[in-house]
């Protein structure tokens, strides 16, 4: 397989699987952390009329789906590329960052939620990602 084609599945992969995990870690949240009373998560409109009633423990669950679907798809991402692993980790980073900051611009999430969501969960993930995977890489040697 020529190694460009191996990369872009890598990458592929990373972001199906990062979206598994993330999506994954979604839907337990409730479960973890039950929702405010009278909020209701169904719908994209439920959810932006029910942020208000968000105390800062419900955003733990979507920051940490936010940051290990990031962290899970840059590693897979980095064990998988030929060439160039940080680039390609990061590519998975870049993709999620795109997505977070259309989540900032879609749903009336406090400022402070968004700057460590934004600044945290995302390209530093991605970054880690990209170390634990040369750290597993090098192990093998």
């Amino acid at each position: 397989m020529k190694p460009i084609v191996r990369n872009i599945l890598a990458l592929i992969t990373g972001l199906v699987v990062g979206g598994f995990v993330n999506m994954g870690i979604i839907m337990i949240s409730g479960f973890i952390i039950p929702p405010p009373e009278g909020a209701d998560l169904t719908t994209m409109e439920g959810l932006q009329q029910s942020m208000h009633l968000f105390k800062p423990i419900n955003f733990l669950m979507p920051f940490l789906a936010h940051a290990l679907g990031t962290l899970v798809g840059a590693l897979l991402t980095a064990l998988i590329a030929t060439s160039s692993q940080k680039k390609w980790a990061l590519g998975v980073g870049a993709f999620f960052l795109i997505g977070g900051i259309a989540n900032v611009a879609m749903l009336p999430s406090p400022l402070w939620f968004n700057i460590v969501d934004i600044g945290g969960a995302y390209l530093p993930m991605a970054y880690l990602g990209a170390v634990l995977a040369a750290k597993f890489q090098n192990k093998d040697s």
